[in-house]
């Protein structure tokens, strides 16, 4: 799906740039906009195949799959409405964030609790100054991560979060650690009674709609329509979490786990958008709620992102930033290691959704940071179309 713009498109350090001229609104179609810029790291190497979708709270402006789940010229076509991703680290705005605005506005999580309030067995020295809030915005003082794929099993994988320790004082420093997104599933798991997936489905992906396109551990049934993300002996691996923290923990974790449509992101985006409500859908959440979580909580600092609870935010203090160069100073967002990435500029009415499988078998040195450089250019390109349409 296509919509026209007011201005044209050229190509300038790879990046479309968009200028204002009215009379050739709707001459030409957005694909002439992003076709370049996506395709372009399909020819590049850096992923076999990508969708992207772009829009506001209550339209998709533009939605579109390009080349194949693998390199294969016999793979499959990746499509908007069928290709399911693995979203690695999207999973923690996805589910494990929703899951916490849901269980603070209904008064079960206090985000300024200490986290051993709620799982008693994280007692170890310098953790009982450790919040929820600090675990939303990655301050906990918790280290990146830890080898749990060296863990005999998913239990003992858990008890080496439970019992790791803070290596800085909480609240002194920003350090983006899949650690406290596990906390914060585990977190859900003990207040809800249920676990991470059960209760977002039940309370989230459900009264929206999506739980059929978005959810944890993937039937058989559905691997021929998932973008592999991994190698094995040179068969494509699909359907399998990515990440190897998640995949000891059985394939549900606060850090990743979500398996989704670019149709389904797309409504939750929108649901962003529209504070915490779809058209025809009931209220999940307040919108005081929406934009509790949704406004920085943690200033960028040299080389460190922004952070609201639980989302990125701006500047991201990255060289090229996922979010470009022109989204608004209350946007949010997040990416994935597998090539999955979600930006959302609610003062334009704007998200940018692209997903790929750069993690399957990049063709191309230095592939993550040239995915950067195509979802800057994508977003960039979002932004100057939707100023040139106007509201």
């Amino acid at each position: 799906m296509s919509w026209p713009y007011a201005g044209y498109g050229k190509r300038d350090a790879g990046c479309v740039q968009i200028r204002r001229i009215p009379h050739l609104a709707s001459r030409i179609p957005l694909d002439s906009i992003f076709d370049p810029v996506v395709l372009g790291g399909i020819r590049s190497g850096i992923y076999p195949g990508a969708v992207l979708a772009v829009g506001r709270h209550d339209t998709i402006l533009f939605a579109k799959g390009y080349g194949r789940l693998t390199w294969s010229a016999k793979s499959p076509a990746v499509s908007v409405d069928s290709t399911f991703w693995d979203v690695a680290s999207l999973t923690k705005v996805v589910a494990t964030t929703p899951a916490l605005m849901l269980l603070v506005e209904q008064g079960k999580v206090a985000l300024d609790s200490p986290v051993v309030r709620y799982l008693p067995e994280f007692n170890s020295p310098g953790t009982s100054s450790i919040t929820v809030r600090h675990l939303l915005t990655h301050t906990s003082g918790l280290r990146a991560t830890l080898p749990l794929r060296e863990a005999p099993d998913s239990a003992a994988a858990l008890r080496m979060v439970l019992t790791t320790v803070p290596v800085v004082a909480p609240g002194t420093r920003m350090v983006y650690s899949d650690l406290n997104a596990i906390l914060l599933g585990e977190i859900v798991r003990h207040v809800s009674g249920q676990t991470l997936d059960a209760y977002v489905t039940r309370a989230v992906y459900a009264p929206l709609g999506l739980d059929q396109q978005m959810l944890f551990r993937p039937l058989k049934r559905l691997e021929p329509r998932i973008a592999p993300t991994n190698l094995w002996r040179g068969h494509p691996i699909a359907g399998v979490v990515n990440d190897p923290s998640a995949g000891k923990l059985g394939g549900v974790s606060g850090n990743a786990g979500v398996f989704a449509t670019a149709r389904g992101l797309a409504r939750f985006a929108q649901f962003m958008l529209n504070e915490g409500t779809l058209p025809d859908h009931p209220r999940i959440v307040k919108k005081e709620t929406v934009h509790q979580f949704t406004q920085i909580a943690v200033p960028a600092r040299r080389g460190v992102s922004a952070r609201t609870l639980g989302w990125e935010a701006l500047p991201t203090g990255e060289e090229t930033s996922s979010a470009g160069t022109l989204f608004g100073p209350h946007s949010y967002g997040h990416t994935g290691w597998t090539g999955t990435s979600l930006w959302i500029d609610p003062d334009r009415d704007l998200f940018v959704l692209l997903l790929t499988n750069r993690a399957y078998d990049p063709r191309v040195r230095g592939s993550f940071t040239k995915l950067k450089e195509v979802r800057g250019c994508v977003a960039d390109a979002a932004a100057r179309a939707v100023d040139a349409l106007g509201r």
